[in-house]
């Protein structure tokens, strides 16, 4: 598995025009962040959902509980498929932030397309949006306890319980979590996030995490990586086990699918609408645009609404079981089309 011990240091690229048919609007970023916002705090989520002026009744999207094999497309009705958006699904985290950096930027780089939530640091407003759990380690006393991720420079739990403590644990789990950067920009904005995990959902017990810590993030490509930590037991493994079976799935469905993936496009995500219950949207990619060596971006028709920014674009046969999940949903047009962040695919 490739894992952040021996990946290089993203760097910016620069957008390069290719043979490949792509809208022009996406190029200079012209559609619309799908960030929810709420004034209103957690209270007023729900009510967002049922007003949301974009997908009405929401009925491409489906509860991830009550999602089945039916539900995707024929001839791609296998269980080895089923089985792998339930595992991304159980992997998948709504992402909470309650402050704007004073640091985020006016514009868009090289353009003069507003960035968001600029110039709003005085507000606390939550907005939400999505992001996927990937590499899960175990730590003991700063030694890791799956040989995966190397050991740390620090012997004992940093999340907010333990730094508060006289007896922090010695025993912890990190985990990281990618989701676009114009959800979360900076370490300003990563110390007022909390992430809820396994809401699947309206009634799920709420889970969450608010220790987090920013990893590495770019502006252009639309892409923020997390770090977090917990010494809750049932918690770690749990994400352990779910992250397991993932690497081993996701394997068996890169291969089967490699050959056929321009015939059938598929193209699912997972997300949080409206900061609500989980679900699921299977649609297809429309284009692809190489933005730099082994990156690119995609334009999709699977649905998506405001809350579903930072969420997993996974197109199907497309790599990520040898890489990390960098392909995030960024935004939308108004043809209703929308389009990820730049990845490595």
């Amino acid at each position: 598995m490739f894992c952040k011990k021996f990946r290089k240091k993203k760097t910016k690229t620069e957008k390069k025009s290719t043979d490949l048919c792509f809208p022009q609007d996406t190029c200079g970023l012209n559609g619309d962040h799908e960030t929810q916002e709420s004034e209103g705090g957690e209270a007023d989520l729900h009510k967002y959902l049922v007003g949301c002026k974009k997908n009405p009744g929401h009925r491409q999207f489906i509860p991830v509980d009550t999602f089945t094999l039916k539900h995707l497309p024929e001839g791609l009705q296998h269980n080895d498929l089923y089985e792998y958006i339930k595992v991304t699904a159980d992997l998948t985290v709504r992402v909470g932030v309650e402050m704007s950096s004073p640091d985020r930027p006016r514009f868009y780089p090289e353009t003069t397309r507003p960035y968001p939530f600029y110039n709003m640091s005085e507000r606390r407003n939550l907005r939400t949006g999505s992001g996927r759990v990937w590499d899960v380690n175990k730590f003991q006393d700063g030694v890791t306890q799956d040989g995966v991720y190397g050991d740390t420079d620090y012997t004992k739990c940093w999340c907010r319980k333990c730094e508060g403590s006289n007896s922090p644990s010695n025993v912890w789990w990190e985990f990281d979590v990618t989701t676009a950067t114009h959800v979360v920009f900076d370490d300003i904005e990563a110390n007022h996030t909390t992430l809820r995990l396994f809401y699947d959902r309206q009634d799920s017990q709420v889970v969450s995490v608010d220790k987090v810590s920013v990893v590495d993030v770019n502006i252009e490509e639309d892409l923020c990586e997390l770090n977090c930590v917990t010494c809750d037991e049932t918690l770690g493994n749990k994400l352990m086990e779910m992250y397991k079976h993932f690497e081993n799935v996701s394997e068996k469905v890169w291969h089967k699918y490699l050959a056929s993936r321009s015939q059938h496009k598929l193209t699912f995500i997972v997300s949080h609408p409206h900061g609500c219950s989980k679900q699921v949207s299977v649609g297809q990619w429309k284009d692809r645009l190489e933005v730099g060596e082994y990156r690119s971006k995609f334009t999709y028709t699977t649905c998506t609404c405001p809350g579903s920014s930072g969420a997993y674009v996974h197109c199907l046969g497309y790599s990520d079981y040898l890489t990390w999940p960098e392909l995030v949903h960024s935004g939308s047009f108004k043809s209703g089309l929308n389009y990820s962040g730049a990845g490595r695919v």
